[in-house]
């Protein structure tokens, strides 16, 4: 691996937003945890306190993976806390939620890997909160097409999973994950919930030559994403990789205009990008492009 990329360069040097402490309270009330809090995102003031809006995650806070680049925290979960769901759900009728994001913990110590635990918050959601659109992150089940089914019998309006990196940095930064085994939980998802925009997403700073990042798209777009979010990896603590390389702003937006060309429905790619940032308009374009599509094959004549 190449030197660290030393200091932040300017672009990176965002300002401080305080977060929404009511958003915070309502999480606390519920006893619930955010992706926003224990992956230090760094967008977390600026969506609490300007969005009014956060990431749930479920499962609990302990993560059964060891990945490099993550800050979550890792070791022996808690048992499987059953009413999480309707805490969740209360938690995004409280909020006056219309587009709710919900994430996981990888749960290798459970048969289904809490597939049937994030189905139910989908449910949940959509009892108490009607007309909520809800997106899911869900772990790659190590690759289970059963836990896959189930969370895509849920119908989520988007299933996600990122594969994170290329192909060829995937064991070195993921450990334990597989990069063909997501590609493939990406395929069933496609597969599985064809109702469902599908999403994943590629962290950049890990040494990864461009060639292979437009190698990633090709291979997501193969597998059926429709939605990709391409961000700049932040070391969260001395205990996770150094960033090898900072990406321009104008490397960014290059990247964006590849991926589009390339045919995803929309693409969210700068320093500050995370998994769930502008995470209901990308939705949104992909319902306009779906809408295209039906409306552009019921006016084609038959032959």
């Amino acid at each position: 691996m190449p030197r660290p990329a030393g200091p932040k360069p300017a672009w990176l040097r965002k300002p401080l937003v305080h977060g929404n402490s009511e958003v915070r309270r309502i999480v606390r009330r519920h006893a619930l945890n955010t992706v926003c809090e224990e992956a230090r995102c760094p967008n977390r003031h600026e969506c609490w306190g300007t969005h009014r809006t956060a990431t749930f995650m479920l499962l609990g806070s302990i993560c059964t993976r060891n990945c490099r680049f993550c800050s979550v925290t890792k070791g022996r979960p808690l048992p499987v806390d059953a009413e999480e769901p309707e805490r969740v759900a209360r938690a995004v009728a409280d909020l006056g939620l219309r587009y709710a994001v919900i994430t996981m913990t990888a749960r290798d110590d459970l048969h289904d890997g809490g597939a049937a635990i994030m189905a139910e918050a989908v449910r949940a959601i959509r009892r108490h909160v009607p007309g909520c659109r809800v997106e899911i992150l869900a772990s790659d089940f190590r690759g289970r097409p059963d836990s896959v089914a189930t969370l895509a019998g849920a119908a989520p309006e988007v299933y996600g999973h990122n594969i994170e990196t290329v192909r060829r940095l995937s064991r070195f930064v993921r450990r334990t994950a597989d990069y063909d085994r997501s590609l493939g939980v990406l395929r069933m998802a496609r597969e599985m919930a064809p109702h469902s925009a599908i999403k994943s997403a590629i962290l950049l700073g890990f040494g990864e030559e461009r060639h292979e990042i437009v190698q990633a798209m090709d291979d997501l777009r193969a597998a059926g994403v429709d939605l990709l979010t391409i961000c700049q990896y932040l070391q969260p603590t001395r205990g996770q990789l150094p960033v090898q390389r900072y990406y321009t702003p104008e490397e960014f937006a290059e990247l964006r205009e590849e991926a589009l060309s390339r045919g995803f429905a929309a693409c969210e790619s700068g320093p500050w990008v995370r998994s769930s940032y502008r995470a209901d308009a990308m939705y949104e374009a992909w319902l306009r492009r779906s809408r295209g599509s039906a409306a552009s094959s019921q006016a084609d004549p038959a032959p």
